[in-house]
């Protein structure tokens, strides 16, 4: 057996690695895996983080592109290198947001997207020896396409279809058929037509083909709902135009406010309910009468138009007779004939002699006649019946504690409340209006705090802004568990000093045979320790006899070794 040599302490170096790469050979096996594959692990995370961000952020490109044009304009951008992307349903193509304007140029440089309506550009293609039939069809196709394209610049409208009907047309004209068009719209969401917009359309259309009547022009829109009036101006649903339904809606609420403004500082604020119901009468009518009086009052002024007299008088040459003297010599007076009324009859001369003369006259005289022409038509928009409907709610009291109560209206206020209401809309009779007041407690319910508003984690832009860093923060979190759960603890070994000596452990012997001495049994606790020490202090006379004991029995049997 080889003898063992005693070293000093003080003079044994410490065995430790030199460099990291020695510490990181003096690992174990398992630590060495763990460190490689959190490794690979946050490379792979590194190269996800850059591969996604390197596709920055998408934007539409084309959108409701036909599949024909879809494909075309796909092939282009593979042949570009570009990266696309489909939206949901495939109804929009997607390109990175910094290359849309370019890629817009490039494609309309290339004659992309076609489009799937055709126009005029439908005749340039005309084939030869083709029928009037087709040459008529063809122009027609032309003429809607045309039509599509100029009512889809509108900014509500997304997508139009138009359909035109042209009747042949032959040489009997009582014969012939007038054109009809119909027009298939599809908005935006969000967004509608109104009334000037829809008759612009109707104008449009009628204008760009001969013979078409407006009223003939059909515009829906992508719901079925039809948004031109019918042949006789008035809606199919209420019998009554936009303008009539406006002005109906402005009438009753108007009546609305008056009674709201007029009862609320009486049964306070949000206490009643109203509706007034107006039923108006838009007919049309117009009466012309003519009136003649004639002028033979007393009062009433003549107005002579005209006046025609004509005398005629003959003498003959009878004998005379009648009485003999100076008067009948006498001249004849002159006649006087009225203005109205019979003309008096002719005097006769007669004189001695026996002489007769024969006389006659004819006055005619035409008078204006008083002539009075009235037109009267009556207003549109007149008030046939008025019909309101108020609902009061209790009273509410509030007594010294603070408990509040409620109490129903009396049918004393109930009727003051009544004859308010009926002054606050004109109520009339004989018209057939009708009003009712009556009192009942309204139903409240909790209050929930924000109303009905959405929230938060439902709201449109929240899920975006989660979609959207969903990604980056997921491949965030993988990180760190691969550096914390993989990585640190190998680091934290490897990078770690080497432990210093205790203060007083010192080497002894140094056996250099293969032989390994058995490691001291380590404490059992941390109290034993405590009480040895305890006892040094207490008994050193004994500590030191147990020291001795120990000290002389290693060295006996180091000698019997030896």
């Amino acid at each position: 057996m080889d003898k063992a040599v005693a070293i000093n302490p003080a003079t044994l170096p410490l065995v430790e690695p030199a460099s990291f790469a020695g510490r990181l050979a003096a690992m174990p096996l398992r630590s060495k895996f763990s460190a490689a594959l959190g490794v690979a692990a946050l490379a792979g995370v590194v190269l996800a983080m850059t591969m996604w961000s390197s596709k920055g952020d998408f934007k539409v490109l084309y959108a409701n592109l036909s599949d024909k044009d879809g494909g075309a304009v796909i092939a282009q951008l593979s042949q570009m290198n570009v990266p696309y992307r489909m939206s949901e349903g495939g109804a929009a193509i997607m390109v990175p947001a910094a290359q849309v304007h370019d890629l817009r140029l490039k494609l309309a440089t290339a004659g992309l997207p076609k489009g799937s309506v055709s126009g005029y550009e439908l005749m340039d293609n005309a084939r030869f020896g083709q029928t009037q039939f087709q040459e008529r069809l063809t122009a027609q196709r032309g003429l809607e396409g045309e039509l599509t394209r100029s009512i889809t610049s509108l900014a509500a409208v997304q997508n139009a279809r138009v359909h035109l009907a042209l009747p042949n047309q032959n040489g009997f004209f009582r014969e012939q058929q007038k054109p009809s068009a119909s027009v298939l719209l599809t908005l935006h969401p969000g967004r509608a037509l109104d009334r000037a917009q829809v008759a612009g359309i109707v104008h449009l259309v009628s204008s760009s083909v001969p013979e078409l009547d407006p009223k003939a022009v059909s515009v829906l829109d992508q719901s079925g709902a039809l948004l031109t009036s019918g042949g006789d101006g008035l809606s199919a649903a209420s019998g009554l135009d936009a303008h009539q339904l406006q002005y109906v809606n402005q009438v009753e609420s108007g009546y609305n406010k008056r009674i709201v403004e007029l009862l609320e500082p009486i049964v306070g604020r949000d206490n009643l309910r109203a509706s007034v119901t107006a039923d108006i009468d838009f007919s049309q009518s117009e009466a012309t009468s003519e009136e003649f009086r004639p002028n033979q009052g007393a009062d009433a002024k003549v107005s002579i138009r005209s006046q025609q007299t004509s005398e005629q008088s003959s003498a003959n040459g009878a004998t005379a007779s009648g009485i003999p003297g100076a008067a009948s010599n006498q001249p004849p007076v002159n006649a006087t004939a009225p203005i109205t009324g019979p003309a008096q009859a002719l005097q006769t001369a007669q004189n001695g002699g026996g002489n007769s003369a024969n006389g006659r006259r004819d006055a005619t005289t035409n008078y204006e006649v008083d002539k009075t022409v009235r037109v009267t038509r009556n207003a549109t928009g007149n008030v046939r019946r008025l019909n309101a409907a108020v609902v009061v709610n209790n009273r509410s009291t509030t007594d010294a504690k603070g408990k509040t109560t409620t109490q129903p209206l009396t049918s004393e206020e109930l009727d003051k409340l009544t004859a308010l209401v009926r002054e606050s809309i004109g109520f009339k009779q004989d018209r057939g209006d009708s009003v009712k007041v009556i009192n009942a407690p309204f139903k409240t319910e909790p209050s929930v705090p924000g109303g009905a508003d959405v929230p938060l984690w439902k709201q449109p832009e929240v899920i975006d802004l989660l979609r959207s860093l969903a990604v980056p923060v997921g491949l965030a979190i993988v990180a760190l568990l691969v550096f914390f759960g993989l990585l640190r603890p190998a680091l934290k070994a490897t990078l770690a000093p080497p432990p210093k000596p205790a203060p007083g452990a010192a080497l002894t012997e140094v056996v250099d045979d293969r032989n390994e001495l058995p490691a001291l049994p380590a404490p059992k606790s941390v109290e034993h320790l405590s009480a040895a020490r305890t006892l040094a202090k207490e008994n050193p006379a004994a500590v030191a006899g147990i020291v001795r004991d120990w000290v002389s029995g290693e060295t006996a049997a180091a000698k019997q070794g030896a």
